[in-house]
């Protein structure tokens, strides 16, 4: 059901190369995506709704889902569903608030400061998927902190169903959030109404969420002309494990991703023999007595999935480490302390009881995270993605003339004359070239 690699031994040096990863060729789907996005540019909400009837099967005049709408999904809500987007509103509050930057000034020299400003972007688009799985707490993942970094703007776009609105969940989940402002427009087609504006949608200057192939390569055609978080490929879990493990738990937590995507990564990292082996042995009981069998089947024999053995639980670290896994659990004794020494996830679950589910939904982290190995120099979505520093350069006069012979200097070495008759200007003394 799930391939081996073994690694025990002196681990290879090009370890990025022979990991397990799934296939993702986002620079083929950019020529597909090119025309849908220039149909947009130039034909505006007309082409968002042409675009709609063809790959969503629905005739919407308007993309824009109606305040009523909103209000009937929130209404028509299951208790214990609503109950559970409250908390995990709550919780992810709690979070993102004490993520908030405040202002700092420095003062560099008498007179003169730098003070850098933290200031939101000022207005987003919030992209909630809605294909083989519809994702509400990708809502609260992406909304959350975007208002906690104060957004003044920001709207929701999430492809329609066959009624032609988001699923009933996606726009209970906006409700709750107090997001009035949401599209049933899914697709390249939803980033290129952002990025462009449409005659119903105001354009953005950012945009984040998870997406699909196509939403990746629409967000790097467009980036530039946005902002975004990331090209969000395919969901994977990593989980570093020794003998120590639980079995049933290790298999549980690798068909919880595998369950997402055909293309979702599920990769056990391991200095056990004896668990990889009880782990398979789950994965074959557990799978088959899941509903999505076939899905998750699919993902865990994929070529981006699979067994690591490795000599030790030091070199399962530097494995995880050039894997760079969007969620990596951390499964051995003494988990805490292993877990102190990763450089590269997206997030860290540690010890026994903090699976990703947990963090896909209720921790109060945020489950929108860099995949593909991005972790290595990328974060997840957080307030300080919707935050610009901006730096408030203030002199008076005196500090100004103090600074200002090495100013000519060094714009005279650069040969930057102009630079330095810009000081000069504002002197009624020489101040010599160099």
């Amino acid at each position: 059901m799930i391939s081996r690699i073994d690694l025990r031994g002196p681990l290879p040096r090009d370890l990025r190369d022979v990991l397990p990863r799934a296939d993702l060729d986002v620079e083929a789907a950019l020529e597909k995506v090119r025309p849908i996005c220039e149909d947009v540019r130039h034909r505006g909400a007309a082409a968002v709704r042409e675009l709609t009837a063809r790959f969503d099967g629905v005739d919407l005049p308007a993309a824009r889902v109606p305040a009523e709408a909103l209000a009937a999904a929130l209404a028509g809500l299951d208790p214990q569903v609503r109950a559970a987007l409250e908390e995990a509103i709550r919780r992810t509050r709690l979070v993102h608030r004490d993520q908030r930057r405040a202002d700092v000034t420095t003062t560099v020299v008498p007179g003169g400061t730098v003070t850098e400003r933290w200031v939101p972007v000022e207005r987003v688009g919030l992209y909630a998927p809605g294909g083989l799985a519809v994702y509400p707490s990708s809502v609260i993942m992406n909304v959350v902190p975007a208002q906690e970094a104060g957004v003044p703007s920001m709207a929701v776009a999430s492809p329609p169903q066959a009624d032609g609105l988001p699923h009933p969940a996606i726009l209970a989940a906006c409700a709750l959030l107090g997001v009035a402002e949401v599209y049933a427009v899914g697709g390249a087609q939803a980033i290129a109404m952002f990025a462009y504006g449409t005659e119903d949608c105001p354009p953005v200057a950012m945009v984040t969420g998870p997406g699909n192939i196509w939403v990746a390569a629409a967000k790097r055609l467009l980036k530039g002309r946005i902002g975004i978080d990331a090209e969000a490929g395919p969901t994977e879990i990593a989980v570093l494990a020794d003998a120590t493990a639980d079995p049933v738990h290790v298999a549980a937590d690798l068909i919880s991703q595998a369950e997402h995507d055909p293309l979702a990564a599920a990769v056990l990292v391991t200095d056990s023999e004896d668990l990889a082996e009880a782990v398979e042995k789950e994965l074959a009981a557990q799978v088959a007595a899941t509903r999505h069998t076939e899905r998750i089947s699919a993902a865990l024999n994929g070529r981006q999935s699979g067994i690591v053995l490795v000599s030790s639980i030091d070199d399962g670290l530097r494995v995880v480490d050039a894997y760079a896994a969007e969620h990596l659990e951390i499964q051995t004794a003494d988990a805490a302390a292993v877990a102190a020494r990763v450089r590269n996830a997206g997030a860290v679950f540690v010890g026994a009881f903090a699976p990703v589910s947990l963090g896909d939904y209720l921790a109060g982290s945020n489950h929108v995270l860099p995949t593909g190995g991005c972790a290595c120099h990328s974060s997840g979505l957080s307030v300080q993605t919707f935050l610009r520093g901006v730096h408030v350069i203030d002199y008076t006069r005196p500090a100004l003339a103090e600074a200002a012979p090495l100013v000519c200097a060094l714009a005279d070495a650069e040969d930057l004359p102009g630079h330095g008759a810009a000081i000069r200007a504002r002197f009624d003394w020489e101040i010599p070239a160099s």
